[in-house]
């Protein structure tokens, strides 16, 4: 057994508290990660993809089913060769709803105003400020990064299995992180369930869906550091009262 000196002291870092101790490497870990968007021209090793896929196998899941299914692609022709069919389905995309530059006029803009209310998230000026940088050629899918890891998800899976993977991948992303690597989570990789072609090269048959693509590699300079996020508030109940907590 540790003293409360030795703790106070920094001797001990994890699985214990004191008022005004430092951030534990855990929690590092989770403050300091930051989506990487360039990458070094160099080979993560097989075994270090296999530690990190390995911290996600080990994430929390509805009945420890563990629904999901890793697919680790490396080879550059096969990643070049997704990026262009997402960067076809992006053009596709743009000249459809993008009333801005589309030709389409103000019908795309009126089909933008009905796909809004489907898919009101993807229309998002953030997510589909991306689809129209893909579009262009401006933006890579995968940011250059040299290792893509899909997460599958099985939908037999008990629950919300698509929950259970998003977890997992989060494992994975903050494992990378701890291990000197970096990562981006890239939701247009969902776009190859569009494929009838890319389901079968990809092994994308029921119970198997495509959850999320995480791009992983090594970063270019030291982009750790914590990014500024607003505060939330936070209803506190206790004490048979309610407060408002930051």
């Amino acid at each position: 057994m540790t003293t409360e000196v030795e703790e106070r002291s920094g001797a001990v870092e994890m699985y214990s508290w004191h008022e005004g101790m430092d951030f534990n490497p855990v929690e590092k870990v989770i403050l300091e990660r930051r989506s990487v968007r360039r990458y070094q021209d160099r080979q993560v090793p097989e075994k270090l993809v296999r530690r990190v896929c390995e911290a996600g196998r080990f994430a929390p899941t509805a009945g420890n089913c563990q629904a999901f299914k890793f697919v680790v692609i490396r080879d550059p022709a096969l990643i070049d060769e997704i990026e262009r069919f997402v960067g076809r389905l992006c053009r596709i995309t743009s000249f459809l709803l993008d009333w801005r530059s589309s030709p389409l006029g103000r019908a795309a803009w009126l089909l933008a105003q009905a796909t809004a209310r489907i898919v009101p998230n993807w229309l998002h000026p953030v997510p589909f400020g991306a689809v129209s940088l893909i579009a262009q050629g401006k933006l890579k899918v995968f940011h250059g990064a040299p290792t893509i890891v899909l997460v599958l998800i099985d939908k037999r899976g008990v629950g919300y299995p698509e929950k259970d993977a998003y977890i997992c991948a989060q494992n994975i992303i903050l494992a990378a992180h701890s291990l000197g690597l970096g990562t981006c989570w890239v939701g247009f990789a969902e776009m190859l369930k569009y494929s009838p072609a890319w389901r079968r090269r990809l092994g994308l048959r029921w119970p198997l869906g495509i959850g999320m693509g995480i791009a992983l590699g090594y970063p270019q300079g030291q982009p750790d550091g914590m990014v500024a996020r607003e505060l939330h508030e936070i209803d506190w109940f206790e004490g048979g009262e309610k407060r408002t907590v930051y």
